[in-house]
């Protein structure tokens, strides 16, 4: 089995990094020389696409991979990989299955109450409204084709490296209170294993999507403050949401509340989390040596 990877982000390179094993060949993208040369000696293959420059042979590995994971967002002119590849995408003889990364700010705001699949996207921000039409073009595109597609819809993202104990060490974690405020959140790890189960699923006419979240929607302070205890140190002062010092981005995310229901890929698809709470994630963590 070949797989190919569009953008080497935090989840995606986690991902080849941990099933190269399971891999005939993977090749993937990148944006440019340094992020290539980063890569050497991951025992896959890089190929730089960017708007000014692309890497020959890239459409060739393309061609030839069975199954496509695509972790490259969308912006207001739409997907930049249909964009680029959808000739291509189109032809391919090898091509099984396709998985791509979304979020589940799709849904938007609901008030904090859950929200699953069956739930009525309403993105309330420009990022989460592109993230919507790339779905229905992977979509569309698979089910013209008459391959699988699997959408799966992220939770706050956060694992090795990228995490409240890194932020404490740094100096960079804030505890926002907003109340009624929760978020979910879904380790790196889980994003792996969540993709090893959609690909596993590649029945022709499979075209689904899929909330991939944690057990335990939570307070975002209450991350940071369990973090510090990991540490034995004291966590940073509360900050009420009103007046806190946040970036435009930062505050957006907390424009929304829901919470996140992962049980249809549970079930369906048979996804066992490793890590279903940050409590769990954050020990974990802690022993493997984060923030220390």
């Amino acid at each position: 089995m070949k797989l190919f990877i569009f953008g080497l982000g935090y989840s995606a390179l986690h991902y080849a990094s941990s099933r190269r094993a399971a891999y005939a060949s993977i090749a993937a993208t990148v944006r440019g020389v340094a992020k290539r040369d980063v890569m050497r000696g991951k025992r896959f293959e890089t190929f730089i696409v960017a708007p000014d420059a692309i890497d020959a042979g890239v459409e060739a590995a393309l061609t030839d991979a069975h199954r496509i994971l695509v972790s490259i967002p969308p912006g207001p002119d739409g997907d930049p990989v249909l964009a680029r590849f959808e000739k291509t995408l189109r032809a391919s003889r090898n091509l099984r299955c396709i998985v791509y990364l979304s979020t589940i700010g799709v849904y938007g705001d609901h008030g904090g109450a859950w929200i699953d699949e069956e739930t009525t996207p309403a993105p309330s921000n420009p990022r989460s409204v592109h993230r919507l039409a790339a779905e229905a073009a992977w979509r569309d595109l698979a089910r013209e084709k008459g391959v699988a597609v699997h959408v799966l819809r992220l939770a706050g993202i956060y694992g090795p490296g990228q995490n409240a104990l890194v932020n404490l060490r740094a100096g960079t974690a804030k505890r926002i209170v907003k109340p009624g405020q929760v978020f979910n959140r879904i380790h790196v790890e889980d994003i792996a294993r969540a993709i090893d189960v959609a690909f596993a699923h590649d029945e022709p006419a499979a075209n689904h999507v899929w909330n991939v979240s944690d057990d335990e929607p939570a307070p975002p302070q209450d991350v940071v403050a369990y973090a510090a205890s990991l540490m034995k140190i004291a966590p940073p002062p509360e900050q009420d949401f009103a007046t806190a010092d946040l970036s435009p981005m930062a505050r957006s995310f907390y424009s929304e509340c829901k919470r996140a229901s992962n049980a249809a890929i549970k079930e369906r698809l048979g996804l066992r989390l490793a890590y279903p709470n940050y409590r769990v994630a954050l020990d974990a963590l802690w022993r493997d040596g984060d923030g220390r």
